[in-house]
């Protein structure tokens, strides 16, 4: 947390005095009032012609400003506040600072579980995978985490400190607000308890808060809240957009998530979540690399114990327009949810489904069809290009794996290859479906579905091993299970180490090490899970992979050719 300005730091500040009885002359001439004239001090840099219509209340200190480089204050009312260097703040109705104001530092997020039974702690430099982590484990957060985050909370007093650089104009209130270096704040109708944190060390930071926008118990790290957005007990994080009269409550939104229209409740949105459309609602549910179609919806409420259901999209879920999805329920990766599904499904072990809910509510599942799809290759690469936090020398706070197909996914093919051989060998019900764990095949979907897993197979195979063959298995190492912690693919056992970890830094220091070490890894685990009858010669795996290219070229060829009739149909 070295990016929040302490309240120890203010004598760093430069040298600042008192005012004489011709500077207080002068400033009164021009419109400004104070309660004592005692309590303001000023920058031996300051130019005096850049404050007018000022009403100071309390002790205000303030930095260098000249008139000649667009640094003033105008019309505004400010109230136990410290100003750095080249500061403009114009038409604000009120910038106040209470006595040892925490500024947003710790504030309880209720994210998946509403009743408040995973609390995730904000703060600066809080990573996506450290907070999933606490939403997801709260024994351990509660037992262990939570003492060390209270004692890192209770020695850092957040300074009442508008940044050097800083611009807020044309705003209503902001109440122990802390406004970084080089933000602009412009037009928020009411900023309360917050903090507005920039990292970039260049002239060009993403941190902004925009017009009408109202935000209560908020950090803004290098995000971007703006048009309308109404949020409480949030964090919004590095190239993040809350924009667009979205509203949210008790969220936390990731790395280069854009949400706009819609509404949010308790939503862990993890990197590259979208949600673009009105009447779409995100409830109590974990994301990431999600794209909602309007009118998404989720419940979690059944009137009896309160909203206490939640639920996990996995990794790159799409929903179709005006889906709707009854928590708790956990959906397979990279898998397109259709319809409305009302039996809690759980369909982590089947990636790259089609989700069909059909007129009762039940989850028709199609496994793997969605491999086939030109769109999932063409969105692993888009995502890295769309990183808003590239090219501003921040400090990355997301560790995020881009590949589609990983370990996570790739494992699940293979589980599920054998869940589909055991599926085939039951008999269908009467009305041709198989039945498992509240979905439903049927059994041609089933076939196909073991043919095109074996594809995705040997394609991420054709990826990772050369022609002297697969990975060679080191003693000692054994097949871990892999999680996904919010677009980071780890082995199980490194969230054993961070369960020990004594220290905030220590625990971002083991995913650090996780991320780094992301390829090494990957190769250990390639190395012990693949058995003999998927250990091929090179040129049988690119053969079944090249077999997969052509698959998904066709699917682009399908796709363009019908987007040429399309625009014809649509010609002049």
């Amino acid at each position: 947390m070295e990016n929040i300005i302490n309240s120890s730091d203010i004598s760093n500040l430069g040298t600042r005095r008192h005012l004489n009885r011709s500077e207080r002359d002068i400033l009164e001439k021009q419109g400004c009032r104070a309660e004592r004239w005692e309590d303001v001090e000023i920058s031996e840099s300051t130019s005096l012609d850049a404050i007018r219509d000022v009403i100071f209340a309390g002790p205000v200190s303030i930095g260098a400003l000249s008139r000649a480089n667009g640094s003033v204050l105008e019309r505004s009312r400010l109230k136990n506040v410290v100003l750095g260097d080249n500061v403009t703040i114009r038409d604000v109705s009120l910038i106040e600072f209470e006595p040892e104001a925490l500024c947003g530092l710790g504030t309880e997020v209720a994210v998946l579980d509403e009743s408040g039974s995973r609390p995730v702690f904000i703060y600066p430099g809080m990573s996506a995978q450290a907070a999933l982590l606490m939403a997801r484990e709260p024994v351990w957060c509660e037992n262990h985490l939570r003492p060390i985050m209270s004692d890192c909370f209770e020695t850092t007093s957040v300074a009442p400190y508008i940044g050097d650089n800083a611009r807020v104009e044309r705003c209503g209130l902001l109440m122990n607000v802390a406004v970084g270096h080089g933000v602009t704040v412009e037009g928020a109708e009411s900023l309360r308890n917050g903090m507005i944190v920039n990292n970039s060390s260049s002239n060009r930071p993403l941190a902004y808060i925009g017009a009408g926008v109202n935000a209560e118990n908020f950090i803004v790290e290098d995000g971007r809240l703006d048009s309308g957005a109404v949020v409480r007990n949030c964090y919004i994080g590095q190239g993040a957009s809350v924009e667009k009269q979205f509203s949210a409550h008790d969220s936390l939104f990731f790395a280069n998530t854009q949400v706009e229209n819609g509404e949010a409740c308790a939503v862990f949105a993890g990197p590259y979540t979208v949600s673009m459309h009105k009447s779409s609602l995100l409830i109590g549910c974990q994301t990431s690399f999600m794209n909602a179609g309007s009118g998404t919806n989720q419940s979690n409420h059944m009137y009896k114990l309160g909203p206490v259901h939640w639920g996990v999209l996995e990794r790159g879920v799409k929903t179709s327009s005006d889906s709707y999805l009854m928590l708790g329920a956990k959906i397979g990766a990279f898998s397109m949810l259709m319809g409305q599904h009302k039996t809690h499904p759980d369909s982590s072990q089947f990636p790259f489904s089609y989700l069909f809910g059909d007129e009762k509510g039940a989850t028709v599942v199609v496994p793997g069809v969605m491999l086939r799809s030109c769109g999932l290759m063409r969105d692993e690469k888009k995502w890295p290009a769309r990183d808003r936090r590239l090219k501003r020398r921040l400090p990355l706070h997301d560790r995020i794996v881009f590949d589609v197909l990983n370990p996570l996914t790739v494992d699940k093919m293979l589980s599920a290859s054998d869940v589909i051989d055991t599926l085939l060998n039951k008999p269908a019900d009467d009305d041709r479906y198989v039945r498992y764990r509240g979905m439903k095949f049927t059994r041609a979907s089933l076939e196909r579905a073991k043919f095109l897993y074996a594809l995705g197979i040997y394609k991420y195979l054709d990826l990772h091993v050369t022609d002297d063959g697969f990975p060679v298995h080191e003693p000692g190492h054994v097949t871990a299970d892999w999680v996904d912690i919010a677009g980071l693919p780890v082995p199980r056992n490194y969230l054993d180490r961070i369960k020990e970890a004594e220290s905030l830094d220590e625990i971002e220091g083991i995913f650090d090490e996780a991320f780094n070490h992301y390829r090494n890894l990957e190769r250990a685990w390639i190395a012990t899970r693949f058995d003999e009858k998927w250990r091929k010669p090179k040129s049988v795996i690119t053969e079944y992979a090249s077999q997969f290219d052509k698959m998904v070229e066709e699917d682009r060829a399908r796709y363009l050719e019908d987007l040429a009739a399309q625009n014809a149909m649509l010609a002049l």
